[in-house]
């Protein structure tokens, strides 16, 4: 998904240290029964067993995965629910029950990455009607679609993709397109929504040859996402951008990368490197200090959800806390012993909950996130020199687009590139949805994919450098 996109770690760090009172359980609501959701091109089933008393159970089932009754372990705190995978994988999603009791509303970590996971009662989604998805492009097309397969030579894996070519006798300018952080496929598939499919079409439409592909381990890419970085998507983007280049029907100089949110991190880091692309094209596209994103990305969240002035300062010193410790104890058993204190391990016995917190210390202690932690788009972005045209939406709540718009500006202008165009567009989220709040819950729920305007503005921009 894009993702989710992507959340960092912090956000779930914050949401601990946000629940004083996390071990209390008055009321016990009964959750019992199947609850569903889709999680980017997978549904979810989880089975939960929530009795009057004694604990609770539950298992997973994937199908897409030929995976059945997967181990839980289920807390739920207050109004909050705690599902945590550790087998075959190490996951958790962390949501709250919505008001009527029939949705956990909340965020899937796996690894680093975290994206937004909506799940409902099983008799509610066996009986509600597909979301309405209108932009999602239907057959017949007026362009040529063909399935392809690339390979990457560094990292030995073949990757799977879709590559659709205007009508017309050609060259044409083309576009790769990368998605956001967790395992999506080519049409970056979130709750019923298609984005890259829906920015496909419109571009070859409009006379741009578009390749699209899953990531790694995703439908019919080889490979896995496990213990990979925004270094490693940007080995996939070259070979992208290579196979592009080699097409008969296409401008082998006016060959680019659109990127999404991580994705957004890949193409910089392609762009950046001999053979880089001829322009590039960043949606949501994170420019602050890793460190300092994930901070922004936990306030921004936070804000949206209701806590107040006094509380965002709380939430801020803390989670500042948690990434200083990161930060400062490249040993991770001293990091761990110092981060669970700050993650309240001592205020319950719950073993279910202690053991939320050591996932969540297994994460802030792995490679990928002290990566991220460190990532400084600044220095990478000084590297490119190709005209740039990066979009942020008023509403994103994960990348918030005042200041990564500002950033992405300065480390560009000071590396002396002169064709950059930066624009924040009005009232539209992480997805470039047009949306209420900008909320994560609220990406399901809107019928719009991507804004038309937004879809607008990327094809004049690239039509335009890409036109001698």
């Amino acid at each position: 998904m894009p993702t989710p996109t992507r959340l960092a770690l912090a956000a779930f760090a914050a949401a601990l240290l946000s629940l004083p009172s996390a071990c209390a359980q008055p009321g016990r609501p009964n959750l019992t029964g199947d609850w569903v959701g889709t999680l980017g091109p997978l549904e979810l089933t989880a089975h939960l067993t929530d009795p009057a008393t004694g604990p609770r159970t539950a298992t997973l089932d994937i199908p897409a995965q030929h995976a059945q009754g997967l181990t839980l372990q289920f807390t739920a705190p207050n109004d909050s629910v705690y599902l945590r995978l550790t087998n075959p994988v190490v996951a958790q999603f962390a949501g709250r029950r919505s008001a009527d009791g029939q949705q956990l509303v909340g965020q899937w970590q796996q690894g680093p990455r975290t994206f937004p996971l909506t799940l409902s009662r099983g008799k509610d989604a066996a009986t509600k009607a597909p979301p309405k998805r209108p932009q999602t492009p239907k057959a017949p097309f007026p362009y040529q679609s063909t399935d392809i397969t690339f390979k990457n030579e560094k990292a030995g894996i073949t990757l799977a993709g879709t590559y659709t070519v205007p009508a017309g006798k050609g060259p044409f300018p083309a576009v790769a397109l990368l998605t956001g952080s967790g395992p999506e496929d080519r049409n970056e598939t979130i709750l019923g929504h298609q984005p890259f499919a829906v920015l496909a079409d419109y571009l070859t439409r409009h006379g741009v040859a578009v390749l699209r592909f899953d990531d790694r381990g995703v439908g019919q890419s080889g490979g896995t996402l496990q213990g990979t970085t925004s270094a490693d998507y940007t080995t996939d983007a070259q070979a992208a951008l290579a196979w592009l280049r080699a097409q008969p029907g296409v401008k082998k100089n006016h060959t680019g990368l659109l990127g999404h949110s991580q994705g957004g991190t890949a193409a910089i880091g392609a762009a950046g490197q001999q053979g880089g692309p001829d322009f590039l094209v960043l949606l949501a596209a994170p420019a602050l200090p890793g460190d300092e994103l994930i901070v922004q990305q936990v306030l921004s969240l936070a804000k949206v959800s209701g806590v107040d002035a006094v509380q965002l300062l709380y939430v801020e010193r803390a989670q500042r806390q948690v990434i200083e410790v990161i930060e400062q104890n490249p040993n991770d058993e001293q990091a761990r012993a110092k981060l669970r204190p700050l993650l309240n391990y001592g205020q319950s016995t719950d073993p279910s909950f202690l053991a939320q917190v050591e996932s969540q210390i297994d994460v802030a202690t792995s490679p990928d996130y002290r990566h991220l932690l460190a990532d400084r788009p600044a220095q990478t972005l000084a590297k490119v020199h190709c005209p740039v045209l990066a979009l942020g939406g008023s509403k994103d709540r994960q990348v918030p687009a005042p200041q990564n718009l500002a950033a992405t500006a300065a480390a560009l202008k000071t590396a002396g590139n002169r064709d950059v165009t930066v624009k924040e567009l009005p009232d539209l989220n992480h997805l470039f949805q047009t949306a209420g709040t900008g909320g994560p819950e609220e990406y399901g729920t809107i019928e719009e994919t991507f804004s038309p305007s937004a879809l607008q503005l990327i094809g004049d921009w690239i039509a335009q450098h890409t036109r001698k």
